[in-house]
């Protein structure tokens, strides 16, 4: 394995001062490198000790090995929640204590906001009181600062928490994943080990937040309803109840929301099939005109997503509009009753009402319920883990020999039966007997299926025996059948763990046929290998997997088919030089295929079905008669049959590949590339140059928002929804206003009535109905508003992603295919998939959230404005200082995010690329290796993860600081000046300000949120304003029955498929005569395919190219593109009906539909599908052969009756069948046209009229092909005779007899008159 970590630099946590731990000042030096720079991996801190994978894994690990065994003495199932809680519950009750002690503070808060307030009332002139106001003062801002230390350092300490469960089950998974027995194999697979890693594990993160809130909200409920008792008796009982039914509300809400959630999924994964189609088959779509029935399918798609997510946004929003609503609805319910019940009102009860309901509604309506669904949540995950963590352990032991006995490495198999499977009868092997002494040659035959690989495992231990003796002296080294490389560099995949000995090192190198491939690889040896061998090639990786095996010093070796992957010359040498060479004093066992290689064996052993059916040396086999070679036989036959398809594999990858890319790329040196030979050809991989995906850097500017709004609704209607937002604002702090001057009338005729001896009914002058009617009315306008803001918000953010979606397509569809050819498939759909999804699910709410919570920090501001003038002295620099800190944080933010996700992805693709290479680690003991790697990967990720929790801390902390500054300001202002005070006003004051502590850092949060998103919006937008090609219709339409000849013109035509990319064809004059049918050959690369693009105007050619006299570039694509049909080189199929397939437009009946099936044979397939013509296609149609998906194209051309056809045929991976049926209806059918043929195939164009053959863009010669045949010196003449002898005889026989049997029509001006011909362009391709 590549070292993971590097020395990393020492984390300043572990040694930093109590108050730098407090105040995370620790971390000053990372923000101000942040600041300058992007940080890297190297920037970041070693991960604590107590946070290390391994140390946190074994703790775990022996709490539940504990737990294992008392369950096994109890006889009941183990508990994993127990191990967990036994092994972490001292260090997170100590947290426990912190949670009671902020949610005291916030009870003891609005006390202390009383005893202020009703100093204003009782406006006493004894300094005493001024002196115990100035006391309380200091309580509520002590309390405001002690709340901002104590609220982060909490959260802090239970991430961290969580992060080590977290941290501990990883561990512990993949410790148990390197031993998994098959039979567990069996029952669980890679995807859900990944998933358990990836989704369950972080359940612990989240759960751990939560959990102290299921105690501590029900004893703080019980506080609040005594303290709220003893204020205003018994009608807090009313906000209680009122409280107590908003919960399983939004409880229902979430229910609701995650019912639609798993609908709209469903259509999304629809949406991105269908567009996945759209986008690899963009070139026929355009080709064929097809866009419209296109885009119609995926809007209707797109429709029905967009009406789920505009449910469940409304259902979002009035979730939202109620929780912003709950408070003033509580309040309200409270002091109507209190009033009713014949109470005065009175401006400390008010406040202190207010504040105590503020402090209790965010524990009781958000954290309990969420403590209780992340409760549940977690219990799901942790039995998924714990089934897991139970299932059944391969049982090892099996020691090296010591050195002195060393030559005696034996294997002894007697009797021996295995089964993979119990519940199947029959045994995977049976009866096999063998015995293996050193140095000898073991090789196993046999069928597929017939138990070789079976064997091997059986003696690795993988497979465990049944009956019979097993005995295995010695080390063994495995070569698995499906070679397995893990991403490292070449080096170290061979090296596995040992020391490197160079010259040995290269011995093996040389043995294995590596040494030529490592020269040509850029950095030799040291190359990385990517995930799963990505930039190796089959056969270069069969050789480092037998390399792996032949260096390790083993004592026996197992080598299961090592040589069925590379060619046969590479082949002979491994065989020579590796198995027979460098390991002929070990003993082999050698499971082969390749039979020429039985006669080297020491032993040959015959395995059919389990059984052995012969064993003994070459000649011993061949004189024991029949049986053994029948079975040879089949084996002969099946290598050929094999072999005849793929050659050598790699050796036939090159051409194919440069074929492709000169279709769609202009590189024709490429063609350069025919003689390559086993991975020479692999640096070139990806010659087709792909654009750098663009990356907008710095902040986002305004104009982006305002295309993003204006996208879904018009300025109007957005200045519509900014009033209301405003309204639903001032209406929520009116509806406190009103209180708090209520309280103060009450106060002033309390105060005066204090003289009249009956001051009862003194009090009731105040008119009652008036005053609770206008607060009535306050308070349904605070909902009314609340919801309508809301749910208008939403409806305009979910229209514009809608409306971005659809631009973004229609962009898309028009733009030239030249688009498609340099941005790979998952990039574009990266914008259909991940963007749009972000743009319909994540960015309505918290754009919403971050507008809700910036007007309330904005109404608190205000409030307090109003009453103290002053106080925006210190407001403006603090706001000043908080914008610098937002920038400030964000730069270092981002770049600890990013490392966060690409520190993650080592830990998933290290944990599947052991899983398919188990058995390998295992047989080379090499558990204990990857187990380190696994952790040092963790704490990699650790380090980053760390360092995201503790940057957001810091910055919170630094929020809730100047918060704090703002509220002490408030108070201690209210009391100097609190001569022009009345004590409503000062209550309003000051119970909004001190909710601006949580309140401003979440906005805060959400804003950098609102930000990170519109990045997605950015990209989409991108793609909006992409080029389009020409207009799909334009004012010259050419005449309906256009064209009914079919002569085509080509007049100086030059193209290329890009503005500044190399010409491909060069200055063609060709005419194209009715009825024709014309061969078009040419090397690759020599613009064969691009005379089609130039006729399709895929891209715009130079020069003119008429169709019957109408000029192409004038008129619209569809027009151009309807009236000639094309047989595309890859048959693409689209998902949907066969009728979907064959007539989009619905222009046919189903008479002629059949018909037309009919006649390309495809009829009976059609009518034994169970829905005939209705019936949906799997995927692109993948449940159809290739040739079956060649004959729906040909009967689309058919059913389109053109007098244009373009045949761009697929010869290379058609039957003979087939392709003959396909000639013979093209020359049934299409009589009446000019056929043009691009041909590597020549048997199929050799009895065409003329034959055009091309030569890097030029014309080289154009004529009868007898006639071209004359000329020993041409190009056509070379290609014929590379066809070998009796090909190239046949087809001289082939031309001679069409040139003689052609009956030559009066040509007069080069056009035949002749009835209407079509004009057909046939292409085939190697």
């Amino acid at each position: 394995m590549g070292e993971v970590s590097k020395a990393a630099k020492s984390n300043p946590a572990a040694t930093a001062s109590f108050l730098s731990k407090i105040f995370f000042w620790w971390l000053n030096p990372l923000f101000s490198t942040g600041s300058k720079r992007r940080l890297e991996e190297d920037d970041m801190y070693e991960v604590l000790l107590e946070d290390q994978s391994q140390n946190l894994g074994q703790d775990l690990h022996r709490h539940w090995d504990q737990e294992v065994q008392k369950a096994s003495k109890e006889l009941r199932k183990p508990s994993l929640s127990s191990a967990i809680i036994k092994c972490y519950w001292k260090p997170y009750s100590v947290l426990g204590f912190f949670t009671l002690i902020e949610e005291v503070i916030k009870v003891i808060q609005p006390v202390f906001l009383g005893k202020m307030i009703e100093f204003f009332e009782s406006s006493d002139p004894r300094p005493e009181a001024l002196h115990a106001a100035f006391g309380y003062a200091a309580g509520m801002s002590i309390c405001t600062i002690g709340l901002a230390l104590l609220h982060h350092l909490y959260f802090y300490h239970v991430q961290r928490a969580g992060m080590k469960i977290r941290v501990a089950m990883c561990h512990m998974i993949y410790k148990k994943a390197l031993c998994l027995s098959n039979s567990a194999m069996g029952k669980t697979t890679t995807g859900q080990i990944v998933n358990l890693l990836s989704n369950d594990v972080n359940k612990f993160d989240e759960v751990t937040i939560f959990l102290h809130f299921l105690w501590v909200g029900p004893l703080q409920a019980a506080v609040v309803v005594g303290l709220l008792w003893l204020e205003i008796g018994a009608s807090c009982l009313a906000g209680m109840v009122v409280l107590m039914f908003l919960m399983p509300m939004q409880t229902m809400f979430g229910r609701l929301f995650s019912k639609f959630r798993s609908k709209t999924a469903v259509l999304t994964d629809s949406r991105i099939r269908t567009m996945n189609e759209v986008v690899s088959g963009i070139r026929i779509i355009k080709m064929y005109a097809w866009e419209k029935p296109f885009s119609a399918l995926v809007s209707e798609v797109r429709r029905k997503e967009i009406s789920k997510i505009m449910k469940s946004s409304y259902l979002r929003g009035l979730n939202m509009a109620s929780f912003f609503c709950a408070s003033k609805i509580i309040v309200f319910v409270t002091f109507t009753l209190y009033v009713l019940l014949g109470n005065t009102i009175s401006a400390s009860r008010v406040f202190v009402t207010v504040s105590l309901y503020t402090a209790v509604r965010l524990t009781v309506t958000l954290f309990f319920p969420s403590a209780i669904e992340k409760l549940f949540e977690c219990r799901v995950s942790i039995r998924r883990i714990q089934e897991f963590l139970l299932l059944e352990e391969i049982t090892k032991g099996r020691a090296a020999l010591p050195q002195a006995e060393k030559k005696d490495a034996s294997v002894e198999i007697q009797d021996l039966t295995c089964y993979w499977d119990k519940s199947l009868d029959a045994p995977s092997l049976q009866n096999i007997s063998l015995s293996l002494n050193s140095n000898q040659l073991v090789a196993v035959i046999g069928p597929v299926g017939a138990g070789k690989s079976s064997l091997l495992s059986s003696i690795l231990g993988e497979l465990p025996d049944e009956k019979g003796v097993l005995k295995v002296r010695g080390q063994i080294t495995y070569a698995a059948q499906q070679p397995w490389v893990f991403p490292g560099t070449i080096r170290s995949n061979i090296l596995f763990g040992k020391e490197l000995n160079q010259q040995k090192y290269e011995r093996v190198i040389r043995a294995c046929a590596l040494k030529r491939d490592m020269e040509l690889l850029p950095a030799g040896d040291l190359t990385l290998i990517g995930d799963r061998g990505a930039t190796l090639s089959g056969g270069q990786k069969a050789r480092v997997n037998l390399a792996r095996a032949v260096y390790q010093d083993a004592d026996i070796y197992l080598l299961d088919d090592p040589l069925s992957a590379v060619d046969a010359e590479v082949g002979r040498h491994l065989f020579e030089q590796c198995i027979c060479g460098l390991l002929r004093n070990k003993p082999r066992i050698l499971v082969t295929h390749q039979l020429q290689y039985l006669k080297a064996a020491d032993q040959i052993l015959v395995l059919k079905e389990g059984h052995m059916v012969a064993k003994g040396t070459y000649s011993e086999l061949q004189q024991s008669g029949v049986d053994f070679t029948s079975l040879l036989k089949k084996e002969e036959e099946e290598e050929q049959q094999q072999q005849q398809p793929q050659a050598p594999p790699q050796a036939q990858d090159g051409p194919i590949r440069s074929r492709t890319l000169s279709q769609n790329s202009v590189l024709s040196q490429t063609s350069s590339m025919h003689s390559v030979k086993d991975g020479d050809y692999l640096p070139e991989e990806t010659v087709q140059t792909v654009a750098e995906e663009s990356r907008a850097h710095g902040t986002i500017g305004v104009s982006l928002y305002v295309k993003y709004l204006r996208a879904g609704a018009s300025i109007l209607f957005l200045l519509f929804v900014f009033v209301v937002n405003i309204l639903a604002q001032v209406a929520y702090i009116m509806q406190d206003w009103w209180l708090a001057y209520w309280a103060d009338e009450q106060e002033k005729l309390n105060g005066n009535g204090t003289v009249a001896e009956s001051g009862q009914n003194v009090t009731q002058q105040l008119d009652l109905d008036f005053y609770l009617g206008i607060y009535g009315g306050l308070t349904i306008a605070t909902i009314v508003f609340g919801f309508i803001r809301n749910v208008v918000l939403f409806h305009v953010l979910v229209r514009c992603a809608q409306a971005l979606h659809n631009r973004m397509f229609d962009a898309i569809l028009r733009t030239p295919v030249r688009f498609f050819d340099i941005n790979p498939i998952g990039r574009i759909l990266n914008r259909f998939s991940k963007d749009i999804g972000q743009l319909d699910s994540n960015m309505p709410w918290t754009f919403v959230d971050f507008i809700q919570v910036f007007l309330q920090i904005l109404g608190v501001i205000a409030v307090s404005v109003s009453v103290i003038p002053w106080i925006l002295l210190p407001v403006v620099p603090l706001l000043g200082l908080f914008l610098y800190l937002r920038r400030y944080f964000l730069q270092t933010s981002r770049d600890i995010k990013r490392l966060e996700s690409t520190t993650r992805s080592p830990v998933f693709s290290h944990l599947s690329s052991s899983l398919q290479g188990l058995w390998t680690i295992r047989a080379f003991g090499a558990e204990e290796r990857f187990q380190k790697a696994f952790d040092a990967h963790q704490d990699l990720h650790s380090g980053a993860w760390f360092l995201f929790l503790t940057t957001s801390r810091w910055f919170a902390l630094r929020l809730d600081g100047m918060c704090s500054i703002f509220v002490t300001i408030t108070t201690f202002g209210c009391l100097l000046l609190r001569h022009q005070l009345d004590a409503g006003s000062v209550g309003l004051a000051l119970t909004y300000s001190v909710t601006l502590m949580g309140m401003f850092q979440w906005g805060v949060r959400q804003s950098a949120e609102v930000e990170n998103m519109m990045t997605s919006v950015e990209r989409v937008v991108e793609y909006t304003e992409l080029e389009s090609e020409a207009p799909w219709e334009t004012e010259k339409r050419p005449p309906p029955e256009w064209p009914s000849k079919g002569l085509v013109t080509f007049d100086h035509v030059s193209f290329s498929y890009s503005s500044d990319g190399p010409l491909v064809l060069k200055n063609l004059k060709a005419m194209f005569r009715p009825q024709e049918k014309v061969g078009i050959v040419g090397r690759t690369g020599a613009g064969k395919s691009s005379t089609v693009s130039a006729l399709f105007r895929l891209a715009e050619p130079q020069g003119k190219i008429y169709i019957d006299g109408v000029l192409t570039s004038e008129i619209g694509l569809h027009d151009l593109r309807r009236k000639m049909s094309i047989i595309p080189q890859d048959p693409v199929l689209f998902t949907g009906s066969m009728r979907k397939n064959l007539d989009p437009f619905n222009y046919h009946t189903d008479e002629e539909l059949w018909n037309a099936l009919g006649e390309v044979q495809l009829k009976s397939v059609v009518e034994e599908l169970p829905g005939k013509l209705e019936t949906v296609l799997a995927e692109s149609g993948s449940n159809f052969s290739v040739g079956q998906r060649q004959l729906v194209c040909l009967a689309r051309a058919i059913l389109r009756k053109n007098r244009i056809l373009i045949i761009d045929e697929a010869t290379a991976n058609v039957d003979p069948r087939t392709d003959e049926l396909i000639q013979k209806t093209i020359r049934d059918k299409f009589r009446e046209c000019t056929v043009l043929t691009i041909a590597h195939r020549l048997n199929t164009i050799i009895d065409s009229d003329r034959i055009l053959v091309l030569d890097a863009g030029r014309i080289h010669a154009y004529d009868e092909p007898y006639a071209l045949l004359q000329d020993s010196e041409g190009i056509f003449y070379k290609m014929v005779q590379q066809t070998g002898k009796q090909e190239a005889a046949a087809l001289l026989q082939a031309a001679k007899q069409a040139y003689n049997s052609r009956s030559r029509p009066v040509i007069s001006n080069g056009q035949a008159d002749s009835c209407d011909g079509n004009l057909v362009i046939f292409e085939t391709a190697l």
